[in-house]
């Protein structure tokens, strides 16, 4: 089941990245640009809140959703990404090539997948899963 629930998630291209500042939570939509083993990767801009809000606070949360099923992430960013992934991401965007104008205008980071709630309301009772990989 946990294989599923991660295939699920690395099937959305959207997804819903909610972050902290202060005491009030921002949610914007984030396009997943990557993934390569068990963490996704994501662009932004340097000039950009969540950029900010990321680096004050790394703790965020992440969630797909697609008819009766959602999965929710929590993670932290990590601002560690290669100058070779940075390139391998940014010549498989076409958005971020209209974006920007360069692989090195936006900044990367990676979201390693460790904790996943599983929702499917398809079923009754909903079915739920709670996955921690942080336990392994």
């Amino acid at each position: 089941m946990e294989n599923r629930i991660f295939d699920f998630l690395v099937g959305q291209k959207n997804l819903a990245l909610a972050t902290v500042y202060g005491d009030k939570p921002h949610v914007r939509v984030f396009r997943t640009m990557f993934v390569e083993g068990e963490s996704l990767f994501f662009a932004t801009s340097s000039e950009w809140e969540p950029y900010a809000e990321l680096q004050i606070n790394p703790s965020l949360e992440l969630l797909a959703a697609e008819g009766n099923i959602s999965v929710r992430v929590e993670g932290k960013a990590h601002f560690d990404v290669s100058d070779e992934m940075a390139r391998r991401i940014w010549k498989g965007s076409d958005l971020l090539q209209r974006l920007f104008s360069d692989y090195r205008d936006p900044v990367y980071f990676r979201v390693p997948v460790r904790k996943m709630h599983y929702y499917d309301i398809s079923t009754n009772p909903p079915a739920q899963q709670f996955v921690d990989r942080t336990k392994k």
